[in-house]
């Protein structure tokens, strides 16, 4: 049989994929591709078509192998498929540091640059060139095998780092077999507890650390000891504490991922990895994002800490003395619940997948003139996973997966990853972009359907926003289509920019209607769910703030640091920044995969960087009508169609007629002026 992995389908043949194709099919790729490149770097006369063009039709099959390989490990994780996952990672680490270190290459590359191209096929090359710099080309030596060794352990440790989370995440479970410890949570938490000790062969009801599982227990839970037991495992999840005692400990690779990542950096003669990371995103300095952020923190801090003030004295009033973390959540859904008279359970009824998915659909619709078409009959890793093919003037132009639902063996969070790239070769069809949705919301109990917290919607919407930003795309050079060649600090534009839709009264109707009768959200419902938007927003912008400097400064240190260094800059950065209570057995980064394992070392900013310019460029809208057909087309001609091809500040100018302001975040978070 013919390995799925080594088949360039249209799309990947997901259920005849096995552990034992990873490796090899992997080797033979990238066996392909250097021959290949030792192949066209002997040539002379380069042109983009005999060098670019041909380089990236021999990666484009490794590229949506590993893809593949990538996706699956995150959604039906297996004990084989991770050792086979972790096994290729030191091959490919390998190829991407031989190709970037590749001076015959290089050189190819700045012979290009005389050359007549169209402005995506510059912005390829002008890129291209920046990732050799950045991959050490210019390095002798034993630096340059340094340099190699470095990429190879880096890429295991992050990888070891996510395994050791969601190991620690699917180890710790909590069987209850009284309903009285349960007392408080609404009957949808139950009910998915209940299903979740039977699908275990237990009886009774079975808490995990799923975000399903957890956060009904930690709001809901009138067990004030249950929720400490609960909180203490979450926050010590992959630490030195908690009830692993050390068994998936994170400790010992921060540090050495730190080692390692200052020490590439310094290879490359920036005196940071904060600085290093900043040669590819928009922020030009460090102090630039500093000061975007301790600028957040001045004008947040005053009110959050009348925020926390006013929960510590209404838990007082409810029998609670001393605030502290695990009552957190609890005391502030009592807090809301008597303020606004709205309860988060109340509208999920309301907030049906199918209902939802069908208004988020007329909303891009109404938008940017798009059509989506549910898809049967394909290949598929899980049951649950739907597959939409996207329209545009009745054409077909993307397509994506959706995974919905969390289960065991699937990464915790939420993501869109790309499983095909838009590219448009010499004489070849377009390949059309395919994107994978992932979330975790509540699945189906029983005879009900999935019903959404309003959080979860907002989530779909913002990975949906990603997801139309690699869909969208007019480019037909991979490099720069989609989300490829964007700054990393403008990536979240689009998914921020999408969650506005989810607060909008006339947007509502289109994905909310009761999952039995069919009815509208009740105005009355509607008035207390938009009344409670900003509760403790001052709180919420301050713990997203702590989350980014720690991670910025932690990148920005000249030394290498060690376990309690880390542990002291951010209780330094709480000092700063933080007025909620923290509790001394908090592993926080220990769990912190956006940094440790995902994209956003020294860039968990990004998040706030990009919130100024969704908020920004949502303000238009809120002036030219939220469904204006005039402003979206703008957008999605001048963000969303794009790609990478221009700097992100040129793109935002061309659509708003004006730089970035940061008053409308302000405004949509309700952080009241000083």
């Amino acid at each position: 049989m013919i390995n799925p992995l080594l088949e360039s389908s249209e799309l990947p043949r997901f259920s005849e994929i096995k552990p034992e194709h990873v490796r090899p099919a992997m080797e033979e790729l990238i066996s392909k591709a250097k021959e290949r490149i030792d192949e066209l770097v002997q040539e002379k006369n380069h042109t983009y078509l005999s060098l670019v063009e041909a380089r990236d039709r021999v990666e484009d099959q490794l590229s949506k192998s590993w893809s593949v390989v990538s996706h699956l490990n995150g959604v039906a994780n297996s004990e084989e498929l991770r050792e086979a996952y972790n096994s290729t990672l030191p091959l490919l680490s390998e190829y991407g540091t031989e190709i970037g270190q590749n001076r015959d290459l290089f050189e190819a590359y700045k012979h290009l640059q005389t050359e007549d191209l169209s402005a995506s096929k510059q912005r390829v090359v002008s890129n291209e060139l920046l990732d050799f710099e950045l991959s050490g080309v210019a390095l002798e030596g034993e630096e340059r095998e340094r340099y190699k060794e470095i990429d190879q352990k880096l890429s295991k440790l992050t990888s070891t780092f996510s395994d050791h989370v969601l190991d620690a995440t699917m180890a710790f479970k909590i069987h209850i077999d009284s309903s009285e410890r349960l007392e408080g949570l609404p009957p949808s938490a139950m009910d998915l507890l209940a299903q979740n000790a039977e699908q275990a062969g237990l009886n009774g009801w079975l808490v995990t650390l799923d975000i399903p599982s957890y956060l009904p227990v930690m709001t809901y839970a009138t067990d004030r000891d249950l929720r400490r037991e609960l909180n203490e495992a979450y926050l010590t999840r992959a630490s030195d504490l908690g009830p692993q005692k050390g068994e998936y400990d994170n400790g010992p690779l921060m540090q050495k991922i730190l080692e390692l990542r200052l020490e590439k950096a310094q290879l490359l003669a920036c005196k940071s990895y904060a600085e290093l990371s900043l040669k590819k995103k928009m922020a030009e300095s460090e102090d630039d994002v500093l000061r975007l952020l301790y600028r957040l923190v001045e004008r947040s801090r005053a009110q959050g800490e009348e925020e926390t003030e006013e929960l510590r004295s209404y838990a007082k009033g409810i029998g609670i003395e001393e605030l502290q973390p695990w009552d957190m959540a609890y005391v502030s859904e009592k807090l809301k619940e008597e303020r606004y008279g709205f309860k988060e359970e109340e509208v999920k009824p309301y907030f049906p997948l199918e209902k939802v998915l069908e208004g988020m659909f007329a909303v891009a619709g109404k938008l940017f003139e798009l059509t989506f078409e549910k898809v049967k009959g394909f290949d598929t890793w899980h049951e649950d996973v739907r597959f939409f093919d996207v329209l545009r003037n009745g054409e077909k132009i993307a397509s994506f997966f959706l995974d919905p639902y969390a289960r065991l063996h699937k990464r915790g969070g939420a993501w869109m990853d790309t499983c095909r790239d838009r590219q448009r070769w010499e004489g070849e069809p377009l390949q059309n972009p395919v994107a994978y949705l992932v979330c975790n919301s509540a699945p189906p109990v029983g005879e009900k359907p999935s019903l959404m917290t309003h959080d979860e919607v907002t989530t779909l919407f913002h990975e949906f926003g990603h997801g139309l930003h690699h869909m969208l795309t007019e480019v037909g050079e991979s490099n720069v289509s989609g989300i490829n060649g964007v700054a990393w600090d403008a990536v979240e534009l689009p998914s921020q920019f999408m969650e506005n839709w989810c607060w909008q009264e006339e947007a509502m109707p289109l994905f909310s209607a009761h999952y039995e009768s069919g009815e509208p959200l009740p105005r009355e419902l509607l008035d207390k769910m938009l009344a409670a938007k900003n509760f403790q927003s001052g709180m919420m912008m301050l713990r997203q703030l702590e989350f980014s400097i720690f991670d910025f400064k932690l990148h920005m240190k000249e030394n290498p640091c060690d376990q309690s260094e880390i542990q002291a800059l951010l209780n330094e950065v709480r000092k700063e920044v933080s007025v909620v209570p923290v509790a001394k057995y908090n592993r926080f980064q220990h769990g912190f995969s956006h940094i440790f394992s995902g994209g956003y070392a020294a860039g968990y900013y990004s998040y706030k960087w990009a919130e100024v310019l969704s908020a920004d460029a949502f303000s238009k809208f809120e002036e030219e009508g939220i469904f204006s057909s005039k402003t979206g087309e703008a957008f999605r001609q001048e963000i969303l169609s794009r790609g990478g091809v221009l700097p992100a500040g040129e793109m935002f100018r061309n659509f708003m007629g004006r730089g970035p302001e940061v008053d409308a975040l302000l405004r949509h978070s309700g952080i009241r002026p000083l």
